[in-house]
Formats: structure tokens, C-alpha cells, sequence
């Protein structure tokens, strides 16, 4: 990055095109991926926070260093979650990924997300590619053949993959959880982890039944995988530095092999997806967690042919980096059982780094497509088809690179009007105004010194290398925030010397002002290139920028006498109406996609039942949660005639200081049942809504402990 010394920008196509004698930077290559969305819906932007927009702000950045770099990435067409989506709308796996692939490739091309090549796993190149990939690791002897017993659905007559299964998550308790993961803890399962679990296909509960499968034994592995994770060495060679990878990424993996890996399925019983190339494999396809990354080298290799490139010298080169841009939710799959893919196949370079993001919180809730509950890409892209660059900087002030964050939209348009209008847009508005007033739009010669001015050359000298600093370690939050502190030092030059008022008694002095705010303003465009494209393409347009450098300032970006031009208000401001407007189009989203159905009533019982049953109004004395369960409150309950411990699932919903002195009602003649190691002898009554929430059953009046309930 130092070393680069001349970036042209073309007037004709916009393009970059570098200086000759440094094509020696085009030796090294990189490869970036975003993973694969999954074609079963649209985008929303925790999807952009999480994968795309710092990829895309990684490879801009890198395309103005003048680096050899790749951008691929493609729609996941096949697994279980997209033969489900078919079966809900009555259409076929096919109909889905077309009209899901055209709708998310549009929402990127319009977001500026500038892929090389946008490819799908439904193509004939990607079955071929994933086929043989397969066929060499088998080859190999990397997988293991066994016959196991999975779930299979007796009603539809046929094999369940993960996702046909719902359960109760046993992390979490969740009851809506999948058979390979929880969308509500993000825990990865598989599904002889889930209590209860149900067909989503028939609402049955599956049986077991044989079926041979290939397995990948990941248990074989866990050494060299714990050498490359935590110590960055590859085959005694270090091969990255573990400190340039996130904290999140190593934890979680770790956690992984610490916990001992187990042999992976890395084949399925269905009917949609890459067919598995061997004899005797009738009905059996590749597991979407093998196809899917291989689909990186597919679109490669279109890629490479398309371009004169061969694709080799970016996943098989030495002098060729990989990188991985995820969410958090597929780590494991990218760190450890991806690799391993790559490490038997022998002929791939394993990733340099996998910078995976937390989650995006939406207004106080976690972002929900079964509730609606999400800004929808497409949908923001068409209310509000001029603010991509400021949902592209808010997303970014915002990103979850170590922790969970929260996108409202008042914090939106806080962001909007305090920092890109008042800040960013005031600057140059101001700049380019007074110098079309005072000079014609031609850059003045530097006139008499100025106070102030060696804090803002420093500033411009400084603000690349900053800017790099923090993007080369993926920080793309300080990036962004040293980036909109040189246009901070602007405002301030500007605020603290008044080349308004100093016009007609001190003019040379504001030829200093302005010559050197237009030079911060030409700075501000390059560094702030890689987050926000558009604005800075109309920067550069207004000031007539021929050439640049990223990361230089030994010599002013703009010529004396150069000619310059308006470039207009770069920023709105985003009005109360506006946010109210979000706010209420997302609780109307929510309610109309809350859950309405009441259970049914249950078969009709005897009397004699229901009058053996006793139940009594007792009153909770004393309540702590019980260790290791999320869901256990133990609870001490005063009957009238003795004081009994009830185990109670309502942790969730009450915190223990909660529920002491409440008069409940217990059905006290249940047989004593073992929970947790303890006995629990009754049943505390709750009343149950439709989404889930609990409430005690007590009586109206002040009962005494004892009293019956008939």
C-alpha cells in the first residue's frame, strides 16, 4: 500500500487503470467470498451488515491499492430450506431459485455491491465441479461409508434432512428449532438433539429408519485444525497470524473441537441438489454444507473463462490469498468442515481469514423473516432509491464485528442528519460554494498563512494511512470513523477562520483556506471511496479529479487553476415522518405475521376425571433457578398441609424474586416426577397464549393456602 505511488481514474470509463512500473502489485492475489445466500427469500440488512457490505468496502479498497483481486459470490439453490419454501407455496424448487436469484442479484447490482461474478449452484458448471470434487475426495479415501438410522416420515414416505425437522431446542428451549440449527441461539444441532421432534412435512413425529450415507470424519482432523485455528500453522508452516483473526471465530471454533468433533453426513436423501456421482446412490444428494462453498470455485472458474484469467492462480496459487466474509452463524462451517474439504482435496489454498460478523438487532428485537420483522433490501432500495450510501454508512457505524448491534431508525436518521449532512455534506457544500462564488470554481493558489492550516495538512497527510490501517485489520468501523474525522478537521478549519467574513479585508488568506479545504475535500473522496461509491463518484466528477493516490499526500491532489463545479447537496435529511413511517410499517409487518391460531380443544374426558384431579390454591414461599437449565425455576409451594417442591418451566418468563408470594393454583395428586436430579411433586397451572407467552392461574380473591378448586 505504501509503496503506491500513481492510481488514475479515467474520464471516459471510470475505470482504474495503474501506472506500468508498479504491475509487480498484481502478482499477489486475493480472493474474497461473501457467502451464499440462501435463494428462499429476499435480502434484509442484517444479511448486508453481516457478509456483504464489509466485503465489498474490503475489496474497493483493495481495488485502489491497485491489488490482483477476486469478489465472488452466487445463490445457494439447494438444500432443505428451499425444497421447504416449494412445498409451502405449492411450486417447485426450481420456480423458487430462479425468482429468488433474480431478486436478490438486482438488490446487490443496485446496493453497489461489485461482485466480479454473481454465479448459482443450480447451473450445469456447478454439478459438474461439486460432482467431481466429491468424486476426488471418495477417490481419496476421505470419507467413510456407514449405514445409520435417521428420521424418516412413515406419512410422506420419505427421509427427513435437517431442516424437515422442528423441535425444542436444547440449548435454548425453543420450540421452533431446525434439525442442524437454532435460528433463535444460533446453537448448531443435529437432529437427534432436538426434544419432541416433529416432520415439518406432515406435522408427524418421524421414526427412525436405516439409510447409508458418506461421512466426513471430522474427528480425524482435530489436530491439524487445532494447530491452524489457534497457532495460524499449516502443516508446520505458519500460514496466517491467529491474532489478525477475530475473537468470536477462534472461540467458536474452539468450543467445536474442544466439545470432540464428530463424523459429518456430507451426503442426503433427497431429490433437489447435486446428485451424488457414484453407482448405487439412487435418491442421494451432496449436503448443502459441501455443495454450497464449492459453488466459490465454480464461480470462479465462469469467472476466470469469461475474463482471459485462469482460476487456479487464486485458490491453488501460493502467492494467492482467500478470504471469507460470514455472519457468525457460519463459522463452523467455513473454519472448520470447508477447510477440511479443501486440506483432502490437496489442491486448494485453505482461507487467510474468515472475518465473520455478529448479528444485527432490528429496533429492540432480533430480525425475523418468519415475522416480518426486517428492513427488506429490495424494499429500501425502492422507497428510497438515492440514500444507498447512507444505508451503506449507517450499516457500517453499526456493523457487529465483535458483538451484537442494533439498526432503529432513529439512530438511522441521527446518523444521516448529524454526521453526512451536518458534517460530511456541510463541509463540501461550503467548500465548493464559496470557491464558484470567490473564484469563478477554479482552485486558488495557496495566499498569506493561516492559523490552523498545519493541523489540516496533518490531517490530510495522515487520514489514508488510518483509513488502511483499520481496513487492513478489518475494522471497517474505525476506517469509517477516521475517514469522517478528516472531514470533522474540514468543518473545524472552516468554523475556526470564517473565509466568509475574511473575503474583502484579508482575501489572500482565503485563497489558503479554500485551496486547502478543496485538497481535504479531494482527500475526503478517496478515503471515503471503498464505503460510499456514488457520492464519492460525484466528488470526484465536481472536482475533476484525473489522477490520485490512496495514501499519499506529498504533493496536492488538485492543480491550481483546475476547474471545478458544484456538486450539489450530497445528503438529505431524513425526516420525523420518514422514521414514523419505518417504525409503523414494521409493527404492521409484525402483527399481521404474528401467530393467530389457538390450540384446538382436546378429545372430550369423563367427569370421574376431572373430579380426580386435585387441585388446590397454594402459595410460593421461596423460588431460585434451578443450575444448568434455562428453563427450571425450583420452587417451594405452601399447600395448607405440607410445604413440597414444585420444578416449574416458567424461567424463562419470571425471574425468581418475581413469583415469591404468589397464590397459584397446583394440581397437587400428580405422581412425583425426577427433573434435573430432583423430585418434583405437583404442577404449578399456567394459561398459554399463542406466541408463547406464560401466565400464572390464580385466584381472584385471597385464598388460604389449601383452599380447593372444584
Amino acid at each position: 500500500m505504501r509503496n503506491l505511488k500513481s492510481l488514475i481514474l479515467s474520464k471516459n470509463d471510470n475505470s482504474l487503470i495503474f501506472a506500468r512500473k508498479f504491475t509487480a502489485l498484481s502478482q499477489k492475489k486475493t480472493l474474497v467470498t461473501s457467502a451464499l445466500p440462501y435463494a428462499n427469500g429476499p435480502l434484509h440488512i442484517g444479511h448486508i451488515a453481516g457478509a456483504y457490505l464489509p466485503a465489498d468496502i474490503c475489496v474497493r479498497f483493495m481495488r485502489l491499492q491497485g491489488k490482483d483481486v477476486a469478489f465472488i459470490c452466487g445463490s445457494d439453490e439447494h438444500g432443505a430450506a428451499i425444497t421447504l419454501r416449494a412445498k409451502k407455496e405449492g411450486t417447485t424448487p426450481k420456480k423458487i431459485v430462479d425468482q429468488y436469484h433474480e431478486q436478490i442479484k438486482k438488490a446487490f447490482q443496485e446496493f453497489g455491491i461489485s461482485f466480479d461474478i454473481y454465479h448459482r449452484t443450480s447451473s450445469e458448471e456447478h454439478h459438474k465441479t461439486a460432482a467431481d470434487f466429491f468424486k476426488k475426495l471418495y477417490e481419496n479415501g476421505s470419507f467413510i461409508e456407514k449405514e445409520t438410522e435417521q428420521f424418516y416420515d412413515p406419512k410422506a414416505e420419505q427421509f427427513l434432512a435437517d431442516r424437515y425437522i422442528t423441535g425444542e431446542c436444547p440449548k435454548c428451549h425453543n420450540q421452533g428449532a431446525y434439525g442442524d440449527q437454532c435460528e433463535k441461539c444460533g446453537a448448531t444441532l443435529s437432529p437427534e438433539e432436538l426434544i419432541n421432534p416433529t416432520s415439518t412435512i406432515s406435522g408427524e413425529k418421524p421414526i427412525k429408519k436405516s439409510t447409508s450415507h458418506w461421512y466426513l470424519p471430522l474427528n480425524e482432523h482435530e489436530d491439524w485444525l487445532r494447530d491452524w485455528i489457534e497457532n495460524g500453522k499449516l502443516n508446520g508452516l505458519q500460514h496466517h497470524d491467529p491474532k489478525e483473526w477475530r475473537n468470536q471465530v477462534i472461540g467458536q471454533c474452539k468450543s467445536w473441537i474442544d466439545g470432540g468433533l464428530q463424523p459429518r453426513a456430507m451426503t442426503r436423501d433427497l431429490d433437489w441438489g447435486v446428485k451424488v456421482p457414484l453407482e448405487n446412490a439412487e435418491g442421494k444428494v451432496l449436503y448443502v454444507w459441501l455443495d454450497a462453498p464449492i459453488g466459490y470455485i465454480t464461480a470462479t472458474k465462469v469467472w476466470a473463462e469469461k475474463n482471459g484469467k485462469n482460476w487456479k492462480d487464486y485458490w491453488q496459487n501460493e502467492n494467492s490469498d482467500v478470504l471469507h466474509f460470514i455472519g457468525k452463524d457460519n463459522i463452523v462451517f467455513h473454519c472448520i468442515i470447508f477447510p477440511t474439504l479443501l486440506k483432502e482435496h490437496g489442491e486448494f489454498n485453505l482461507p487467510k481469514n474468515v472475518p465473520a460478523n455478529e448479528f444485527l438487532n432490528l429496533e429492540g428485537q432480533k430480525l425475523s423473516t418468519s415475522r416480518n420483522w426486517a428492513v427488506w433490501l429490495h424494499e429500501y432500495l425502492e422507497e428510497y432509491p438515492d440514500r444507498v450510501d447512507e444505508l451503506r454508512y449507517v450499516l457500517t457505524s453499526i456493523a457487529p464485528e465483535s458483538k451484537d448491534s442494533e439498526f432503529t431508525w432513529k439512530d438511522y436518521q441521527a446518523r444521516v442528519n448529524n454526521e453526512l449532512v451536518a458534517i460530511l455534506g456541510n463541509f463540501v457544500n461550503r467548500v465548493l460554494v464559496l470557491t464558484d462564488k470567490y473564484y469563478g470554481g477554479e482552485v486558488p493558489a495557496v495566499g498569506d498563512a493561516v492559523e490552523g492550516t498545519e493541523e489540516v495538512l496533518k490531517a490530510i497527510a495522515e487520514a489514508p494511512e488510518k483509513v488502511a490501517r483499520a481496513i487492513e485489520s478489518h475494522r471497517y468501523r474505525e476506517g469509517l470513523s477516521e475517514a469522517m474525522n478528516l472531514a470533522r478537521a474540514g468543518n473545524k478549519y472552516l468554523a475556526e477562520t470564517e473565509p466568509w467574513k475574511l473575503f474583502k479585508t484579508e482575501p489572500e488568506k482565503v485563497k489558503t483556506i479554500l485551496h486547502h479545504s478543496l485538497q481535504l475535500t479531494a482527500a475526503l473522496s478517496v478515503v471515503l471511496q471503498p464505503y460510499l461509491p456514488d457520492v464519492c463518484k460525484k466528488l470526484h466528477e465536481a472536482l475533476a479529479m484525473d489522477s490520485f493516490d490512496w495514501g499519499t499526500s506529498q504533493k496536492p491532489i488538485l492543480k491550481v487553476g483546475a476547474k471545478i463545479s458544484k456538486a450539489g447537496l450530497l445528503f438529505q435529511k431524513f425526516e420525523d415522518e420518514e422514521v414514523a413511517k419505518q417504525v409503523e410499517k414494521l409493527e404492521k409487518a409484525a402483527a399481521a405475521n404474528a401467530p393467530k391460531s389457538i390450540e384446538p380443544i382436546k378429545a372430550p374426558t369423563s367427569f370421574d376425571n376431572f373430579v380426580g384431579m386435585d387441585l388446590r390454591v397454594a402459595k410460593i414461599i421461596e423460588a431460585e433457578k434451578v443450575k444448568k437449565s434455562n428453563k427450571l425455576l425450583k420452587l417451594q409451594v405452601d399447600t395448607g398441609t405440607d410445604i413440597r417442591t414444585v420444578l416449574s418451566g416458567i424461567a424463562k418468563h419470571y425471574k425468581p424474586e418475581e413469583v415469591v408470594g404468589k397464590s397459584v393454583l397446583l394440581l397437587a395428586n400428580l405422581p412425583p416426577r425426577k427433573m434435573m436430579g430432583m423430585e418434583s411433586e405437583g404442577m404449578i397451572l399456567m394459561a398459554e397464549d399463542a406466541d408463547g407467552n406464560l401466565s400464572f392461574m390464580s385466584p381472584e380473591k385471597d385464598f388460604h393456602p389449601g383452599s380447593t378448586v372444584n
